[in-house]
């Protein structure tokens, strides 16, 4: 099960459930791949909705390491959701690392 308290987020790829979370690592990794200036910027591009599908899969390949992973080609996995669902995960994978989940 995915805690959010840890920042985790759950998501389905070829029909196995797997956690994915945004380390520090990961985060450095991913700030490098897109190419962003800072952390903030990419919590910008992903707020503002400018974000593109290679944003989505480098924040859930940054999300499968950071959660114990091997990296998979996301490019041909089955995301259960569709791209819908990915994005959702990616941006919640960004809050998440930011900020504390709401109590309730």
């Amino acid at each position: 099960m995915a805690n959010p308290w840890t920042g985790e987020v759950a998501l389905t790829i070829d029909g196995e459930r797997r956690v994915l979370k945004l380390t520090l690592g990961a985060l450095a990794e991913l700030e490098a791949r897109l190419e962003a200036d800072s952390l903030l910027a990419l919590v910008e591009r992903f707020e503002g909705g400018r974000f593109a599908a290679r944003d989505v899969i480098a924040v859930l390949v940054a999300g499968l390491r950071g959660g114990g992973h091997d990296a998979l080609d996301l490019t041909s996995a089955e995301i259960a959701g569709g791209p819908m669902e990915a994005a959702r995960v990616a941006g919640k994978l960004i809050v998440r690392a930011f900020s504390l989940p709401e109590a309730g």
